[in-house]
């Protein structure tokens, strides 16, 4: 029985509280910037109401661009359902590191693709820009995973969280320089500062709004839900793979409350460092941005080299 809620509960967390981690990142950046700011329960408020707007699609759409949404939304879906959000216990067959990561590519493959289907200028150089970054990013966010990996001595996230709630002692440097590294991936690929500007729409500076910019209705709340669930997605494998304290080791009730209100904290607590490192620096122009990808790359090949 107890089995089946671990799995239900991680299926349901990130689509669930991703709006709220959005929410409380604005939040706190308005106490940054002394604004009173929205509420922290906006984006709920958002999504209802682009639910339940009516939309227009270009005539020149094809199926790409109707298609995109419930892709991009499903990706997240089956990526949030493979993390170890609250056991090492329940492990899945795409809880593979490298599955996770093809999987983050395909959902953005169909975002660029969506971007560039209707034709508009915005979207084409928006879905260009995100190849461009997504391309460079990859790297340093696959060889800071297989650093962890290496520590393991295996692939699965599960195992990898495992493994570091007993960190080795000669990890403990390799798995801090992955972590910076896997920071820098977590930025550019949930589209924060100094990558790209969450909120803005000037069309110098936009990437991710440039390529969402054609929808409207059912299918922009799609579109806005996942970008959600895949920011919180990445903190969520930045606090429970290179932090897994509060990971229940069993599938008892208690400790998964337990691992429940562990992972909120760390949630919030990441969130917060988003939302001052956003609030502390400003974004970089489009060509600075593939030498903090490098940067991020080289220290993960630091890290790998340690251990090696």
């Amino acid at each position: 029985m107890y089995s089946f809620i671990p799995w239900l509960l991680q299926l349901l967390f990130i689509p669930a509280f991703a709006p709220l981690c959005i929410g409380l990142t604005r939040k706190i950046k308005a106490k940054f910037q002394n604004r009173q700011g929205a509420s922290i329960w906006q984006p709920y408020l958002d999504l209802w109401k682009l639910f339940h707007k009516d939309e227009i699609i270009s005539e020149d759409a094809s199926w790409v661009f109707r298609f995109a949404p419930y892709l991009v939304f499903g990706v997240t879906l089956a990526i949030g359902a493979s993390l170890p959000l609250l056991s090492t216990l329940t492990r899945l067959p795409t809880g593979d590191f490298l599955g996770i990561v093809y999987l983050i590519a395909l959902g953005t493959f169909f975002l660029a693709l969506s971007g560039v289907d209707t034709g508009g200028g915005f979207g084409g150089f928006g879905g260009s820009r995100e190849m461009l970054v997504s391309s460079l990013t990859e790297g340093g966010l696959i060889l800071s995973l297989f650093t962890l990996a290496l520590i393991a001595k295996s692939t699965n996230l599960f195992s990898i969280s495992a493994v570091m709630l007993a960190v080795p002692s000669f990890a403990i440097i390799p798995a801090v320089l992955a972590f910076i590294s896997f920071c820098i991936s977590m930025l550019a690929e949930s589209s924060r500062y100094p990558f790209d500007n969450p909120a803005t729409h000037l069309e110098l500076t936009m990437i991710h709004e440039a390529m969402i910019l054609e929808y409207s209705g059912k299918r922009l709340a799609l579109m806005e839900w996942a970008a959600a669930n895949k920011y919180l997605i990445f903190i969520s494998l930045a606090g429970n793979l290179f932090y897994p304290a509060g990971l229940a080791t069993t599938l008892g009730l208690g400790s998964l409350l337990i691992a429940f209100g562990a992972l909120t904290i760390k949630v919030a607590v990441l969130c917060a460092g988003v939302a001052t490192l956003e609030s502390s620096i400003a974004k970089l122009r489009i060509f600075r941005l593939p030498d903090l990808l490098f940067t991020s790359f080289i220290i993960s090949l630091i890290a790998i080299s340690i251990i090696a």
